[in-house]
């Protein structure tokens, strides 16, 4: 576990953070613009550096688990540092009551239609005749139907200025918990054949109880979870400092506010995207499936209970309510998401539609 590389990530990560507290008097007086982007583009580098490094371990754990276990480790494992950033923002200086919003759209975007176009054509053209597991893929879809309407149709309709009030906030963090705790409970149990590759032989299903892997690797798995949880904090370090310097360099040169939150989201998934593009190649489309899907459930299903419980703690508005070109762009997403895996077979086609809906949505944002 302690590789060289892993070494080096642990390293420049706790390296890079001390080096910013003790220029922290540096970086409170304001930096020439040049300097402001060569230190934001080196915490960026450091983050991206780690967060591969946190994927490298959950990708062990996910080949000692298997499916969906170390499917399900690998995703929250970066779904925890999506999290942890935008929370690391809400909770930093400035006012940004939208970069949650900003945020989760932009994952949503980037998931469903970049990550998953580039995937289908890889896939489709390598393995074109490779299924999914409907059943699982159908409970994926069912659940992002109702989260994203909550996430960002509901506060419209229910809130005040495309905000949920307190009455209706603590309802909904609870419930969104609740419903996502019940998923897991299922995929990991009585469904777990669900979301598992659809022509997977009896050596692949019937793999050991996972209390029988865990007595059996019981170093291994503490050992790994132990990397993953020291490689992960200095993301957690980090962020503050990426978000301040990253809201003064965007208000320099007048970016869109919504800019914030795409690079986030892609800072984030980059490696699970890796991740996913290597799945498609090798024909395993229900793990892309529940790299993508499942990533994307866990995103909303974790996001927005946090965010709002950071607004009811602090007092300051969480804005979830989309635009409605970002409304259209989610209804398009999801309809042609169900045409896409309820054919028999998955195909490189509809991986092109994928990509130009993200086109449409990266116009959206800049235009």
């Amino acid at each position: 576990m302690l590789t060289p590389t892993a070494l080096f990530r642990l390293i420049v990560g706790w390296g890079v953070f001390l080096a910013l507290q003790l220029g922290a008097p540096l970086l409170a007086g304001g930096l020439p613009s040049l300097m402001l982007w060569l230190v934001l583009l080196a915490i960026v580098v450091v983050i991206t550096l780690c967060a591969f490094g946190v994927v490298t371990e959950a990708e062990h754990l996910a080949s000692r688990l298997g499916d969906p276990y170390g499917t399900l480790v690998l995703t929250l494992s970066i779904v925890l540092i999506e999290v942890i950033l935008i929370s690391s923002v809400l909770l930093g200086p400035g006012e940004h009551p939208t970069i949650a919003r900003d945020s989760v759209m932009a994952v949503s975007m980037i998931i469903l239609n970049l990550v998953i176009g580039i995937a289908l054509i890889v896939g489709g053209l390598r393995h074109p005749t490779r299924r999914v597991n409907r059943t699982g893929v159908s409970a994926y879809l069912a659940l992002l139907v109702v989260l994203l309407a909550v996430a960002f149709v509901f506060p419209a309709l229910l809130g005040v200025d495309g905000s949920y009030s307190l009455a209706q906030a603590i309802p909904i963090a609870v419930m969104t918990v609740l419903i996502y705790a019940f998923f897991l409970i299922r995929q990991m149990g009585a469904q777990r054949a669900d979301f598992q590759e659809p022509d997977a032989s009896d050596a692949d299903t019937a793999r050991p109880r996972m209390v029988a892997v865990i007595a059996e690797h019981r170093a291994e798995l503490a050992g790994r979870a132990a990397m993953i949880v020291a490689t992960m904090v200095p993301i957690v370090l980090l962020a503050h400092d990426m978000a301040a310097l990253l809201d003064d360099g965007l208000s320099r040169i007048g970016a869109p506010v919504a800019l914030s939150g795409i690079l986030i989201a892609m800072i984030v998934f980059l490696p699970e995207t890796i991740t996913t593009i290597r799945s498609a190649a090798a024909g395993e489309m229900q793990r892309v499936s529940n790299l993508c899907h499942g990533a994307l459930v866990s995103t909303v299903g974790l996001t927005i209970p946090a965010v709002l419980v950071i607004g009811i703690l602090t007092g300051q508005p969480i804005v979830l309510a989309e635009s409605p070109t970002g409304l259209v762009l989610l209804l398009a997403t999801m309809m042609l998401t169900l045409a896409t895996f309820a054919g028999r077979r998955v195909s490189a086609l509809p991986g092109l539609a994928h990509l130009l809906l993200f086109f449409i949505y990266a116009l959206s944002v800049f235009g």
